[in-house]
């Protein structure tokens, strides 16, 4: 199961600069591991200066390539940050979604989620989320870029909405629990500790959304649900 919508969500126009950087064909090995050594550096650029301040002669300075050569792996300023955007969510999902899925459904899974989404906010506080800094960036701004983004976002939050709803099935929280509210509640723990860590540089934010968390299910969980603390 995967989180990453599939090419079909995206723009056409970005969908067929894909197809035109890759000139049809399955890109050549040593081109595959150039590329991810590219996206490699963009990242931390990303998270830093923003998807905005991502550029191609930003990169190819950092990796020490020709303006050409990193242009070759993406064709387009554009399909470059779309890019960094898909490896970003990769990443998240690999960290985050498919480490907790391994926790029995229900209540554990649930709790599984939001301690590793809690575990990678607190660990990019001074690097930065894209999530977060790409909605500030591209809130107001439609084209393929934001379309990509929000993409991402919403498939992550319906996998915890998901989550939420077999929690629920399985008896763990009360019958009348909102899945959709609850992850409201829950996206907002997340967003106050990145707002309060990263540029307040409150401490303790990372233990208060934690609390926050508990005292979200305390008034959801079922008298039949698992130990959970």
């Amino acid at each position: 199961m995967s989180l990453m919508p599939s090419d079909t969500s995206l723009p056409a126009s970005s969908r067929s600069r894909r197809v035109a950087a890759r000139g049809g064909a399955r890109v050549a090995p040593k081109g595959q591991q150039t590329r991810a050594s590219i996206l490699e550096a963009a990242l931390p650029l990303a998270a830093q200066m923003g998807l905005e301040g991502l550029s191609i002669g930003a990169l190819a300075e950092v990796t020490g390539m020709s303006k050409s050569g990193v242009f070759a792996h993406f064709g387009s300023r554009e399909e470059l940050q779309i890019s960094v955007i898909r490896e970003y969510h990769q990443r998240f999902e690999q960290e985050v979604f498919f480490a907790a899925i391994r926790a029995p459904r229900g209540l554990p899974r649930l709790v599984s989620m939001f301690d590793r989404w809690i575990k990678r906010v607190s660990e990019e506080i001074d690097s930065g989320c894209i999530y977060i800094s790409g909605a500030t960036e591209f809130d107001d701004r439609p084209g393929p870029v934001r379309d990509a983004l929000a993409g991402m976002v919403r498939a992550w939050h319906d996998a915890l909405r998901k989550a939420i709803e077999l929690a629920r099935q399985e008896g763990h929280l009360r019958a009348d629990t909102d899945p959709a509210q609850m992850a409201f509640e829950v996206h907002g723990l997340v967003l106050a500790l990145h707002h309060d860590a990263r540029f307040l540089r409150s401490a303790g934010a990372v233990e208060r959304a934690r609390r926050g968390f508990e005292h979200v299910l305390e008034r959801q969980v079922a008298t039949t649900a698992p130990p959970w603390r």
